[in-house]
């Protein structure tokens, strides 16, 4: 493990740029350490994270266009095809057509779906709580609210290329 000071005394940044990239790099390892627990509890289940967030998302939004589905989860659209297609050879979600338009396509849980995701999220719920135990409840409400603000700020800034 690297233990060489973020940025060293004589550096040229601003005191502001300082804190900002030692902010980065303690919300960098603050997520590792968090999604380390999330991954271990979703692959224990045999899925992995896009699976899950297709099968958690259908549970508690109910049959959802395919392209809603691939924004709600940040995936490409060809990830959402694949990772549908995986789920469809387990089981669990099944293509249904839009009565309106006969080129779009719903996706929906089957029932070994709903039986599977009703069996796992509260358990991956425990777990996410069990991570974020560290801070107290008003602090948990604190950081979701910074965290907000934060990236919604970030959204908005025209990014630089």
């Amino acid at each position: 493990m690297n233990t060489e000071p973020l940025v060293t005394s004589g550096s040229e940044l601003s005191e502001g740029e300082t804190r900002s990239l030692k902010l980065w790099v303690v919300l960098a390892r603050a997520y590792s350490a968090v999604k380390s627990h999330s991954l271990a509890d979703i692959e224990r289940h045999g899925l992995t994270v896009g699976e899950f967030g297709i099968l958690e998302t259908l549970y508690h939004k109910g049959p959802m266009l395919l392209g809603e589905v691939q924004r709600r989860i940040l995936v490409s659209s060809g990830g959402i095809t694949y990772l549908v297609d995986r789920l469809e050879q387990k089981g669990l979600v099944e293509r249904r057509e839009c009565p309106g338009d006969r080129r779009a396509r719903y996706a929906a849980l089957t029932g070994d779906g709903v039986a599977l995701i009703r069996e796992i999220f509260p358990e991956h719920a425990r777990c996410i709580e069990r991570a974020l135990s560290g801070l107290s409840t008003e602090e948990q409400a604190q950081a979701a609210t910074l965290l907000r603000v934060l990236g919604l700020n970030a959204t908005a800034l025209e990014p630089r290329g």
